[in-house]
C-alpha cells in the first residue's frame, strides 16, 4: 500500500471540498486515513484459498468430522466497491468436510480476508464458499451474509436496511443439502 499517495489524495479531496487540510483539526487526517486504509484494504491481493491451504489442519478421524460444520454470525466490515462506503454485517458459514477440517478461527480469517477489499456483498459469500470447496477443505459450502450498507443508509433511500444474500458451492448447492445448510445458519425463511 502506498501510504504517501493515499495521504496526498486525502489532502486533495479535502481541498476539493473547500477545506484546509493544514488546519488544526485536519492536519493529521491524511496520515490517519492512510493507516485506516491499510486495515480496511488488508485483504487486497490475498487469496482466501491460500489462507485455507496454509491453515493448520485440525486432526479428526472421518467419524469425528460431522456431516456439516457451521459457524454463525462472523462479524465483518467491507467497503462497497461503488461508493467506497462501509457495509457491515455477519456471515454464517456451513461446510461439508472434505478429507479434513479447519479451525473455526480459520473460517473467521477467510471471511475477514474476503471482506477487506472493495467488494460486493454477494461476492463475499461466493468467494468464501468457492474458497472452501476449491481448497479441498469442503465437499460443499454455503454462506449466508446479512449486512447494512453505508451507501443505502447515507444516500438514496437513507435507510438502515438489512440485505441478505446466500451463496453455495459443491454438494451444498444441491436442493436438499442446501435446505439443510440454510436451516443450520438460521435461514429458514429462505429455504
Amino acid at each position: 500500500m502506498d501510504s504517501e499517495a493515499i495521504q496526498k489524495a486525502v489532502g486533495d479531496i479535502l481541498r476539493a471540498v473547500g477545506e484546509d487540510p493544514s488546519r488544526e483539526g485536519l492536519a493529521t487526517t491524511p496520515e490517519r486515513v492512510a493507516e485506516l486504509f491499510s486495515e480496511l484494504y488488508s485483504g487486497v491481493g490475498v487469496d482466501p484459498v491460500t489462507v485455507l491451504r496454509e491453515a493448520k489442519e485440525v486432526p479428526a478421524a472421518e467419524s469425528e468430522r460431522g456431516e456439516l460444520v457451521a459457524l454463525r454470525d462472523i462479524s465483518f466490515v467491507s467497503l462497497c466497491e461503488h461508493h467506497l462506503l462501509p457495509f457491515e454485517g455477519q456471515a454464517s458459514v456451513v461446510y461439508e468436510p472434505g478429507s479434513s477440517i479447519v479451525g473455526l478461527g480459520t473460517l473467521v480469517r477467510v471471511v475477514e480476508v474476503t471482506a477487506k477489499r472493495p467488494q460486493l456483498q454477494e461476492r463475499v459469500g461466493e468467494m468464501v464458499a468457492r474458497a472452501l470447496v476449491d481448497s479441498g477443505v469442503a465437499k460443499g459450502a454455503l454462506v449466508l451474509v446479512s449486512a447494512v450498507h453505508g451507501c443505502v443508509a447515507h444516500r438514496g433511500p437513507k435507510q438502515r436496511l438489512t440485505t441478505v444474500t446466500v451463496a453455495s458451492a459443491g454438494s451444498l448447492s444441491e436442493d436438499l443439502r442446501r435446505h439443510d445448510a440454510l436451516l443450520l445458519v438460521g435461514g429458514e425463511d429462505w429455504a
